[in-house]
Parts: C-alpha cells; structure tokens; sequence
C-alpha cells in the first residue's frame, strides 16, 4: 500500500519519509548492537528482515486511522510524544529553556494526520506538559505563558485544521474505492456482455460508427461472415453487400433509414468473405445520447438460409397435401380432444353445406342427429380415460346430419395423431347415400326375384305334395268307398275284409301325415351361428337399409341405444334381416298416416335378456289378425305373402329370444323382441 507522500492522500506536511529514515536507521544501529540477535540469527539475513518490517510499517501508516485499533492509535501517539521529548532533551544543553513547546507542534499534527481526534487531543495535553517541564516549572514567567497559550492555540488549529484534513482523506479514499469497486463492476459487466455477445451461436453483432464502419466486431460474426476481428475493424458496411446492392446505393440507404426510423428489420441477402451469399435477417439500430445526437449503429444478423429453406418445404408439402385433400372425394373432419373443430375440407364442406370458416371452433356434434349428437363429448371422454378403442382404427356406418337437418348414411373411419400438447382426432367420411340407393334397388329386385322363387318354390312343394300325396289319399278314398258300399248291405262275413279296408285306410293317412312332416322338417332345417356382437353397432347398420328413402317419405327416424344393453350372442345377418323387415314394414304403414315417426330402442330386460323395440304412429293392427300375425300366410299387406313376421318369429326363437306386438298407446303399433346378453368377462367373474 502507498506511503503517505502518495499523491491520492495529500497531507499539509509530509511525515512518512522521515518516520521511516529514522525507523530504518534505529534497526540498523539495534541490527549491530546485537539487540535482535534472537530474531535476525545471520548478518545477511538483517537487511530482508529490515525491509519486511519497514513494509509492514509504511502498510500500518497508509491505513486510514479509523481502521486501526485504539491501541495502535494511542501508541502512535504516545511513541511520537516519547520520541519528540527525547530529542528536545537531548538538546536541552544548547536549548536551555527555550523551544519547550515548538517541538511538540509536529507530534499534534502527525496524531490528527495518522492517529484521529482521541490520541491528538492526548498528545496535546501530553505536549503541554512536556513543554511546561522543559521550559522550567520553578520560573514560569509572563513570556513562558504567552508561549504556553500560543502553543495551545496552535494545537486547538492544527486539531481543527487536521480533522478538517482527516475528513478530506477519509473522503478521499471512500471515493477512491467506491469508483474503484464500481470500475471494477463496470469492468465485470463489461466482461460477461462480451462473453455474452461471443458466445450468441449464428448471430453477428457488432457496432458501427456514424460513418458506417465497424467499430466492435464479436466471434459470432467472424464465424458468420468470415472476417477475422482485425480484418473488419474499420471496413465499411457495404463490404457486406452483394455488388448489386452496393451499385444500389442500399448501403447508404439502410444507415439513413436507420438514422430516421431509429430501427428497422428486414430480410435480404448478405455477403461472406469467401464470396458466397447467405439469406439473413438483420436489425440495424441507431444508437443516440441524452441529446439526441447520433453515437453510431447496432447491427445483429443472423443465417436464415436453412430455416427458409426448410420452412419453403414445409410450405410446399403442406400445399401439396391440401390439394391432395381438395380432390380426395371423401370428406375430411379434424378435431381436437375437446371435440372442437379444427379443419373441414372442401368435400366436407359440400357433403354438410356447412363452409370452413363458419364451422370451424365448434363442436362436432352438430354434425349428428340425435341421440349421438349428446353423447359424443361423453365418448370422447371415456376414450381420454380408459383408451378402449370402439370407432378409431375402425370403420363403420353411421347416420349424419347437414346444415338443412336431413340425415344420411355415411361410412366413418378416424385416426389418431399425438403431439406434446394435444390429441388430434382426423375422420375420413363417405357419403353412402348413392351407394345405399343401389343397393336398396338390388335389394328390391332381389326382394321381387326372391318373391317368384317363392312362388316357384310353393309350386314345386304343391306338385311335390300333390304327387306324393295322391296316392295314399286315392288309397284312402277307394277303401272308404268300398266299405260304405259294404255297409249298404252288410254281411257277416265280410266284416273281416272291411276292418282289413278300415285298416289300410289309416295306414295311408299316416302315410300322408308322415310326408308333410318330412317336407315341413326339410324346409325347416337350418344352421344358426351365434356369436357375441355390440348391439347399437348392429342396429344402426340395420338402420342403414332398413330407413333408405323414408327422409325423402317425410318420415322422421330417431333411436335411442342403451350402452349398457350391450353385447350380444346372436347371429347377426339373421337379426339385422329381422330389424330391416320391421323397419321396412313400419315404413310402409306410415305411407298413409299424418303422423310419421319410427323410433328404435334398446334397453336391458329380465333373466339376462336384452330387449329392442320398434314403434310407427301408424293406423295400428286390425284386431281379427292379432292372434294370427306370426303365422304363416298372414298379412296386413295387399300384396303381401304372410311370411316376413313369421320368419321373424322363427329367427328370434332360433337365437333364444321371443317376439311379439303391443299397440302404441298414442296410436300405432310397437314390436319388441328379446335376445340373449353376453356376458363379459368381469360380469362372469363377479358371478
């Protein structure tokens, strides 16, 4: 630490350098009378020792007095006392009683300067006994006073003058290291920006005067651009430019822009060292004092080459899918986990009547009829939480709404796509209408053909019973014959031949009854395949064909499934052909009615079965037929066969159910029937 004498802590009178003479000359001299011999045990070792202790001294002296302890303070003070008295003693025979107090000035100030107020005030009193003693306590005259008093008013100014002094250095030095700890904040900043800006991987940031050269240059912009630090400090920005736009003055143009606008941004093209050209994206900013006037400009670039290049291909991929998507046919529906509406394609927009920006960001179940249309949120739900799949990955036939209300059949497939933040759900719809009026057409020439090899059939089976028939009953009629004419005349002995006649008679009739059994059994034999299937999936395929063409008919179909009515063991072609006739026949019994409502349920009934219902609000069943309606050759129809209800009737026994009508109390006619309730495993467990 520097001495006294250093020039950031001046002082009236410089102390320092003759403290430390008089301190080196004292060891020297103790050096040589062997007075610390027991510290310094070499003669070479004095003169190091001498000049740690002198370091260590003139570190004690340059430390501010408030940041030594008391005991240093006063000892100072006391040990310059002692000293000074020393000295003046040592004079006393050349002096006499003269310059008793004139000694002891110095002792004051150096206490003020290195000691503080307490060991000054010390020294003073001190002092003034010193120079009492030596200027002859027995003979203290006017003149000794007069000293005495000016030597006291000396020391009160040299207090008042040194603590003035004290103050400033004090001051000083907090100043000095204030302003040193804030350089050195300054400079730590300063530091960690650098590194900061050094280390900004594909950023060039560096700073141009008012001219437009480079004044600071960072390593991400000699990585950038290629230009070593050396190389770029004091270039001009236009070496930065491609040759066509330096001939176009945009140099020069972007600084003036940047100088009015304060700051701008743009994309365009850059120039590296080796000559080769990169796409970047710069901030030019102009950087203005207190006063506004121009200090120089900030410029950050960075490489968007690859980020555009890739950004352009994401850009063209995503063009390309959507007018793959615009062609495809099929309509395309994507929603989020809430059901929200994300995208409708345009097949979709013409297939619902509903356009894209009017749809989308609202819930897909405005899309479904009834009941559907409520539970949908309740499906997407069960799917978030259990993740059993019962529509995604599978395709299925559907019912629809559009925009005008009317409902069509449809095929659905949806797929799922996940991201970090959401679940994307993408449905794949097809319009079955055109495809389901084929088919209902094929149907109804199959239904007519079916009719004629039913006809043909009943001719066959009525030749075949005719011809197997004739016999036995030609049989029966001749022995009838011959026993009557017998019994106009009877005789004994004929007896026996006519019981003989009555015998084979009965024999051909159970000939006959024989046959019937056979053909009735040959048309009754047939296989049923069971086999477990969810009930609402089958119905609504059977809804499909079974309600084609009653919207156009103003017939208003609505249903309502159980989901816990479900599954079921059946054979599902034979019940979804029972479902298709009643539908078809309800259908035909609204032909006439004011009131055109089909509505189809399902629910859980008794001792494990399921039941399902189809109700008209048509004119209801005449009482004369109720009892025979599933018996074969029974129709409420004109042109009907009487056998659709009681095929019916044999399919649903076949399969473990029953079958049977009630009137709607309303009006109109309800068909229900039961069929078995497959157990799931759990269920089967818990029983």
């Amino acid at each position: 630490m520097p001495g006294l004498n250093d020039a950031r802590y001046p002082t009236p009178i410089s102390l320092y350098p003759i403290a430390q003479a008089c301190f080196s000359r004292w060891f020297l001299f103790q050096t040589k009378s062997g007075y610390v011999s027991h510290t310094v045990t070499h003669r070479s070792d004095a003169p190091a020792f001498a000049v740690h202790v002198i370091a260590r001294m003139e570190a004690a002296l340059a430390m501010p007095a408030r940041e030594r302890s008391a005991v240093v303070r006063y000892g100072l003070a006391a040990a310059s006392l002692l000293l000074t008295a020393a000295i003046r003693w040592a004079l006393a025979p050349w002096l006499g009683e003269r310059a008793a107090y004139i000694p002891f000035a110095l002792v004051v100030l150096f206490a003020i300067v290195l000691c503080g107020p307490g060991p000054a005030i010390f020294a003073s009193v001190a002092a003034l006994l010193f120079g009492y003693y030596f200027s002859g306590p027995t003979n203290f005259s006017v003149g000794e006073q007069a000293e005495a008093l000016t030597f006291a008013v000396t020391a009160i100014g040299i207090l008042l003058l040194g603590g003035t002094v004290s103050r400033l250095r004090h001051q000083a030095l907090d100043n000095e290291r204030k302003s040193q700890a804030r350089t050195r904040e300054a400079l730590a900043v300063a530091e960690e920006l650098n590194l900061l800006i050094d280390g900004a991987e594909g950023h060039a940031i560096y700073m141009l005067d008012p001219r437009g050269c480079v004044t600071i240059w960072n390593q991400g912009a000699e990585r950038l651009k290629g230009w070593s630090e050396a190389e770029a400090l004091g270039q001009h920005t236009s070496v930065f430019y491609p040759a066509d736009a330096r001939i176009a003055g945009k140099p020069e143009a972007d600084l003036a822009r940047a100088r009015k606008e304060g700051r701008f941004e743009e994309e365009c093209w850059r120039l590296r060292k080796d000559g080769s050209e990169f796409l970047a994206s710069l901030s030019l900013t102009a950087l203005k004092d207190e006063q506004g006037n121009l200090r120089g400009f900030a410029k950050i670039v960075s490489d968007i080459t690859d980020s555009r290049a890739a950004e352009d291909n994401i850009r063209a991929r995503e063009e390309h899918l959507a007018s793959i998507l615009s062609t495809v046919p099929d309509a395309m529906v994507v929603i989020n986990h809430k059901g929200i509406i994300l995208s409708f394609s345009s097949a979709a927009q013409a297939l619902f009547g509903y356009l894209e920006d009017a749809i989308v960001g609202c819930n897909v179940s405005m899309l479904m009829p009834s009941p559907d249309r409520e539970r949908h949120d309740g499906y997407i739900l069960r799917y978030l939480e259990t993740s059993q799949k019962r529509i995604i990955g599978i395709g299925r036939i559907v019912f629809a709404q559009r925009k005008d209300g009317s409902t069509f059949p449809m095929e659905l497939s949806i797929g799922e796509a996940k991201s970090r933040s959401q679940r994307i759900f993408t449905g794949f719809i097809r319009d079955l209408t055109d495809r389901r009026r084929t088919e209902e057409r094929l149907q109804s020439l199959q239904s007519e053909l079916i009719h004629v090899s039913r006809l043909s059939a009943m001719g066959t089976m009525a030749s075949t019973l005719a011809h197997e028939l004739n016999q036995p009953i030609a049989a029966i009629a001749n022995y009838v014959e011959a026993v009557r004419d017998q019994l106009l005349d009877p005789r004994g002995e004929e007896l026996p031949l006519m019981r003989e006649a009555l015998d084979d008679a009965a024999k051909d009739a159970l000939r006959a009854g024989q046959i019937v059994r056979r053909l009735r059994d040959f048309v009754a034999r047939g296989d049923v395949e069971r086999s477990v299937e969810e009930l609402p999936a089958l119905i609504k395929e059977a809804l499909v064909l079974g309600l084609m063409g009653a919207r156009e008919r103003g017939i208003e179909a609505t249903f309502d499934l159980d989901p816990s009515a479900s599954p079921v063991l059946v054979d599902r072609v034979q019940i979804q052909q029972v479902l298709i006739n009643l539908l078809r026949n309800a259908v035909e019994a609204l032909s006439d009615s004011s009131d055109r409502r089909v509505h189809v349920t399902s629910s859980p009934d008794r001792d494990g079965l399921v039941r399902v219902s189809v109700a008209d609000t048509g004119p209801g069943v005449a009482k004369e037929i109720v009892e025979q309606l599933f018996s074969a050759f029974t129709s409420t129809k004109p042109q009907g066969m009487g056998l659709g209800l009681s095929i019916c009737r044999t399919i649903i026994e076949a399969n473990g159910g029953r079958i049977w009508m009630e009137p709607r109390p309303e009006g109109g006619t309800i068909f229900h029937f039961t069929l078995q309730r497959a157990q799931t495993e759990d269920e089967h467990e818990q029983q």
